[in-house]
């Protein structure tokens, strides 16, 4: 069995020879462009041999000009594929395509609407304050902010099908705005939910597949519910969240549950012996069962991890 055909049976629930497994992490900032993050990717890959090989996305949506009012977002132009910024994103990932196992599944990464709308400014003003700023801004006034999330998210819609276009069996789509004490349910279903389902549609319809990443504490889930049909695999913050993956299949009862291991530094996968890792691993499958899951993280395994922690659970994985 392929790792793309193992992690399609994941997805619908028929049997695999070994529950798949799926690790990520943020790469040193001299490997995040271009040719170096070409060969840092391959490394890893090859290292840690995980079933799901995720293309990371450190191009962001750059400054457009200052943003202190809601009508200053304005200043956003109209985005697609041919951006800068996008451009210098796909010719990474082709060059990493060109030389990776296609045996795999093989993603990339698409940031979300609060994501990709708070990049521009998010250094000016710190994360939780641009947060904040942005959930002011579409209260006061939503009309200009909304616009322009538009003409973002209409980009991020064209670079996700240039993902399939090239290959990539699908995107990690990463969601923000679940959080409780940012956006109310009713704010999240009316600003956040269109435009994630936008894009989530759009690469559904171009036959790529969707994981829905949704980190961060205090989310309510619930608000994902309208998102069925739209992810093969969904993936969250177990420990940060307190949602557990048995109770998880019941607000996400289609598709594939990815996850299971805590990725906080101090967590048994970055620093814990080989026993430990495989006692942990064992006991998240015991939990989740082997049909229409993929062992992973919470998230992204902070920079600096050994790839030889990972690769611990994806041998042993195959074991079990």
């Amino acid at each position: 069995m392929t790792r793309k055909q193992r992690v399609l049976n994941a997805i619908n629930h028929q049997p695999v020879d070994h529950v798949p497994a799926y690790f990520t992490t943020h790469f040193t900032k001299d490997k995040h462009f271009d040719q170096p993050a070409v060969e840092e990717h391959l490394r890893f890959f090859d290292a840690v041999n995980p079933d799901i090989q995720k293309i990371m996305n450190e191009n962001l949506v750059p400054n457009y000009g200052s943003i202190k009012t809601p009508a200053d977002w304005s200043c956003i132009p109209h985005l697609n594929r041919s951006a800068p910024f996008m451009q210098r994103q796909l010719d990474m990932m082709k060059r990493i395509y060109e030389r990776m196992d296609k045996d795999a599944f093989n993603i990339g990464t698409l940031h979300g609407t609060v994501a990709s709308t708070i990049h521009p400014i998010e250094s000016h003003y710190g994360y939780e304050p641009v947060r904040e700023l942005l959930c002011a801004h579409l209260r006061e006034n939503e009309t200009p902010v909304l616009d322009a999330m538009k003409r973002i998210m209409d980009g991020m819609t064209d670079l996700a099908l240039a993902f399939i276009e090239l290959g990539m069996d699908g995107i990690l789509y990463s969601s923000l705005g679940g959080e409780r004490h940012y956006f109310t349910d009713e704010e999240f279903d009316k600003w956040i939910a269109p435009l994630d389902k936008q894009v989530m549609q759009a690469v559904k319809e171009a036959g790529g597949r969707v994981i829905l990443h949704m980190c961060k504490t205090n989310v309510n889930f619930d608000r994902y519910k309208s998102y069925e049909g739209l992810y093969d695999i969904t993936n969250w913050g177990v420990y940060e969240a307190d949602l557990s993956l048995t109770k998880a299949r019941k607000i996400f009862p289609t598709g594939a549950i990815m996850g299971g291991l805590s990725n906080h530094l101090d967590a048994v996968i970055c620093q814990g012996s080989k026993d430990e890792i495989q006692q942990e691993v064992q006991k998240i499958i015991d939990e989740a069962g082997k049909t229409g899951f993929i062992l992973g993280t919470d998230c992204t395994i902070p920079t600096g991890v050994a790839y030889s922690q990972l690769r611990i659970a994806t041998v042993y994985v195959k074991q079990i």
